[in-house]
């Protein structure tokens, strides 16, 4: 008998088997076999449908099946259709289901862990009762409901006991974060409240943690997982309800590899599920928003701080009227930074730069430090003594022979970063414990769990921080924020500028004042009536967001219309500029899509390679992707080219 196979590899498309039912009993869809492919044994799928296309050579032989172990009908078509919609490989989709095994045990259960935590008892105040009522009226079929309560009103708690009572009809729970680091402070307010540990999946987990979490999810014996963008694609036995913390949040883009947008993938998921999701957040995503309004989606809104605590009061400082000098930090933020210091209250400098400074230039020769390999600037690292390409890792010492003399280069230092803000700190409060949140020094799970012990502990007095520190993180004592650079000039290739603006300040200001009656968000800056700043002090989300919907609708943006970029790469921009304009040309037998470019990228050179850009509009469904992929998989360009498909893309570099 015929079968189709899916190999979790490059390849669109099940390959054909044959077997014996004799000696292989019962094979369905959603079956793990193991196969002969090429010299090698693999591990594949029974897929639902054969390859269409007939070619008549020798079948090999399925070898066995591994037993007690699959995934269902449901996670099949979702894969299907994932592909479709996204414009890629079925193979390496499975691949992600499938967790990068390369072989399945059947005894690789979890074991039951019977130690359990301390119970904190929490009490939900009225409003947030209210909202739970309304998220439990539809608990057996697909429902998109979003909760959206400003920052501290208790929207996990909410969410926490929604799910205490999905997980006692037996069901599962997918809780996804918007980042790996984010998962070990939730962890333990997890554990207050459930009184035993959730499954962690995320890329940082062990092969060994990831077979047996895999496993025991595939047998219902896993209730709960909270995981990073990856785990959306875990073979549920019993699925029940997903949740999306921070739905907002950029983050849950996958930028790399099969490209995706992790959070409308979960909702996705949740329609062939047949089951409920909930978006989490503060202010919602543009198309979220636009949802809520076609009534698509169900709104439930808590308006007030858990234990109504304020939100948090705001400063403008008017750098044009406060010169800084050769300081980053102006004289009336540090008057409001001390009385907090006095009282024994945290304080956090937020700085959106990594490093020392962005930006280096010799003030005799004109020379600036640009990266080989990317055309873009490196960022000085002071503490390290090298400049580094965040996009490449390329790194070099700063020493450059000045064109104009003998002796080295002059740099002068352009844009703060906040290893300058924390070395100005240190000379202004000696005394004081001062630390920095960044990505750079939190690279390693025990560095960001021991840092956030001490904060939350109130063993560090100042904090200095990058974007990484306003996702979700709960800070008691933090009481005053100074945003040490709050011009929002924007960069004009980005179209969600003003929307990740207005997001990132808000879940910043939410930082603050959590526990506090008092607390306070200084904004330093040279543009006191930019509109943005403005929405921001204001606390008129909606507003914005119903503006920036009309000036999307009127410049024909999404949500409004769909966006495919196309990502034309090589080691030569006139290989690169021939192969986009090849594709274009290809893809103008598609009716009713608009074809923008050939244009160079923003970032044009990226790890070697020239980068060209075009950009398809379209209707806001996915026919046009089935005609896009129809036409991509007759081309015949060079293998020298490689070409990227980035459906609804969020980053336009």
């Amino acid at each position: 008998m015929k079968i189709p196979i899916l190999l979790p590899k490059v390849f669109n498309y099940p390959f054909t088997y044959k077997y014996n039912p004799k000696v292989i009993s019962n094979l369905k869809p959603g079956d793990i076999v193991v196969v002969p492919f090429g010299r090698k044994k693999e591990i594949g799928v029974v897929w639902d449908q054969l390859n269409s296309i007939d070619i008549k050579i020798k079948l090999k032989s399925i070898e066995r099946k591994i037993e007690n172990i699959r995934i269902d009908r449901k996670l099949i078509k979702f894969i299907n259709w994932f592909s479709a919609y996204n414009i890629s490989s079925k193979g390496l989709i499975l691949k992600m289901c499938l967790a990068n095994q390369k072989e399945f045990k059947n005894n690789t259960t979890i074991k039951k862990n019977t130690n359990k935590s301390k119970v904190i008892n929490y009490k939900l105040n009225e409003e947030q009762k209210k909202a739970l009522i309304e998220l439990e009226k539809e608990d057996t079929k697909f429902i998109v409901s979003v909760l959206l309560g400003v920052t501290g009103s208790g929207k996990t708690l909410i969410y926490f006991e929604r799910i205490k009572k999905i997980i006692k009809k037996n069901k599962q729970v997918l809780i996804l974060l918007p980042e790996i680091f984010l998962t070990g402070q939730f962890k333990k307010r997890f554990e207050l409240f459930f009184g035993y540990e959730p499954a962690i999946w995320h890329s940082k987990i062990t092969p060994k943690q990831k077979k047996i979490i895999w496993n025991s999810i595939s047998k219902n014996e896993i209730k709960i997982v909270i995981g990073a963008r990856s785990s959306l694609f875990l073979p549920f036995k019993n699925l029940g309800l997903i949740v999306v913390d921070e739905e907002h949040d950029m983050s849950y883009k996958q930028e790399e590899g099969v490209i995706y947008n992790a959070r409308d993938m979960a909702i996705s998921r949740a329609s062939f599920e047949n089951i409920p999701i909930h978006l989490i957040t503060s202010i919602p995503s543009i198309e979220t928003y636009n949802n809520i309004l076609k009534k698509k989606y169900v709104k439930v809104v808590i308006k007030n701080r858990y234990e109504d605590f304020p939100l948090p009061k705001t400063k403008i400082i008017n750098l044009n009227l406060n010169k800084l000098n050769k300081n980053t930090i102006s004289k009336e933020s540090l008057v409001f930074v001390k009385e907090y210091l006095d009282n024994n209250e945290q304080v956090l400098f937020f700085v959106n730069r990594r490093g020392y400074a962005p930006f280096l230039i010799c003030k005799k020769c004109g020379y600036r430090h640009i990266c080989p390999n990317c055309s873009i600037y490196l960022t000085f690292h002071k503490i390290l003594n090298k400049s580094i390409c965040h996009h490449c890792g390329y790194e070099t010492k700063l020493v450059k022979s000045c064109k104009n003399k003998s002796l080295n280069c002059d740099f002068a230092m352009y844009g703060p970063g906040v290893e300058k803000v924390f070395e100005e700190l240190k000379v202004l409060f000696p005394q004081k414990k001062i630390r920095i949140f960044s990505s750079d020094y939190l690279s390693k799970k025990k560095q960001s769990e021991n840092l956030l012990d001490q904060i939350s502990e109130n063993k560090v007095d100042i904090l200095v921080g990058t974007q990484m520190i306003s996702k979700g993180f709960n800070f008691p004592k933090l009481n005053c924020i100074v945003v040490v650079d709050a011009d929002f000039t924007g960069k004009g290739y980005d179209l969600r500028a003003n929307e990740k603006n207005i997001q990132l300040y808000n879940q910043l200001s939410g930082r603050a004042g959590r526990f506090s009656k008092e607390s306070l968000i200084v904004f330093q800056t040279i543009s006191p009536d930019h509109n943005t700043l403005q929405n921001i002090i204001k606390n008129d989300p909606e507003k914005f967001l119903l503006n920036e919907l009309k000036v999307r609708e009127h410049n024909n943006l999404p949500p409004f219309v769909k966006l495919i970029a196309l990502i034309i790469s090589s080691n030569s921009k006139e290989l690169s500029y021939k192969g986009a304009l090849e594709i274009k040309n290809r893809l103008k037998q598609i009716k009713n899509i608009e074809i923008l470019g050939p244009v160079e990228s923003p970032i044009f050179k990226k790890k070697k390679k020239f980068r060209i850009r075009l950009l398809i509009r379209s209707k806001s469904n996915y026919i046009s992707q089935i005609q896009i992929e129809k036409v991509l998989k007759r081309l015949n360009i060079s293998k020298k080219i490689k070409l990227t498909v980035d459906v609804d893309p969020i980053n336009f570099t």
